[in-house]
């Protein structure tokens, strides 16, 4: 039987990846290349002269004055942390087979619970950041489904302590094999969600396959192309060949979370939906997935605690 080339490509080391960002000065240079790639550049004023006032580690532009640090204006802004430990943040959360706890982020990098989850957060928001604006084409595969904590009470839809999204797959027209796919989170199942989503998400020639849950024909408006299937439910309905792909996902994604953070916060839910997406859409790319995520963290702006903390409906 031949190996899943997904699953066997080579990846990053974890000795090449310390042979390459083990040292602060490597990890240093390497965010100063991405972000300044032929020189450091004002980003007030765009001028290209400048000085560097070492004791402080800033630079400071020869025609405006103003002085700028590597991480200033990023998601990386105000860290009191080396950039070692963020590089290997970045590592374990993009080379692992599965997610990453904050609490077993904490014991890797050595740092404590609440700067862990800073961390992780703040990637998980670079992530989420990164995929907006993307647009799925051709055979789309949708289903609806809920993530959230362990509570007792009512279960499935409509439980108060689960949080709605869509699990949406853009598949090969001719050999049905997943491309890319989306987990985004939703106020609820109707109609204007659905419609907002196909329009910010979807191409309008795409040809999206989805249940008989009636909030999905809202896809029609958005200009797709829409078929729905009334399958059985429970197990012989997830089993159905027209929604191969997106339940396996669904099931991927749970099975993870279970597995990894045994329960979510409910607001923040579209942050982890967003670690689960961003994956998968790179699955062919690990060994570039560093440097990508450091890249999109540059151009990410600070995100502090407060904002953090704050609840996002929609992914």
């Amino acid at each position: 039987m031949p190996k899943n080339t997904i699953q066997f490509q080579k990846g990053l080391s974890l000795l090449k990846f310390l042979e390459n960002y083990g040292k602060e000065s490597q990890c240093y240079l390497a965010l100063f290349t991405l972000r300044w790639p032929d020189g450091f550049v004002c980003p007030e004023c765009g001028n290209k002269t400048h000085c560097e006032i070492k004791a402080r580690k800033v630079y400071q532009c020869h025609h405006c004055h103003k002085q700028t640090s590597l991480t200033s204006g990023t998601i990386f802004a105000d860290t009191k942390l080396p950039l070692t430990k963020w590089f290997l943040a970045i590592f374990l959360l993009t080379q692992r087979k599965s997610s990453i706890s904050a609490l077993q982020l904490k014991r890797d990098i050595g740092v404590s619970y609440n700067t862990a989850w800073k961390i992780k957060h703040k990637l998980m928001q670079v992530m989420l950041e990164r995929q907006r604006g993307e647009k799925l084409s051709g055979r789309i595969e949708m289903d609806d489904a809920y993530i959230g904590g362990e509570r007792a009470g009512k279960r499935g839809r409509g439980a108060a302590h689960k949080a709605p999204f869509i699990a949406v797959v853009e598949t090969n027209e001719k050999t049905h094999r997943p491309q890319r796919m989306q987990l985004r989170a939703v106020i609820g199942f109707r109609g204007s969600e659905i419609e907002h989503y196909a329009k910010t998400n979807l191409t309008s020639d795409c040809h999206v396959i989805s249940d008989g849950l009636a909030c999905f024909t809202a896809v029609e408006t958005a200009g797709c192309y829409h078929t729905s299937i009334v399958s059985e439910g429970g197990r012989k309905g997830a089993q159905h060949p027209s929604f191969k792909w997106v339940n396996t996902i669904l099931g991927n994604v749970k099975n993870a979370i279970t597995g990894t953070f045994h329960a979510v916060s409910l607001k923040h839910v579209p942050r982890y939906l967003a670690e689960f997406e961003y994956r998968f859409n790179r699955r062919f790319q690990l060994g570039d997935m560093i440097e990508q995520l450091a890249n999109v963290g540059l151009k990410t702006p600070p995100m502090p605690y407060r904002l953090l903390r704050m609840a996002e409906l929609r992914g």
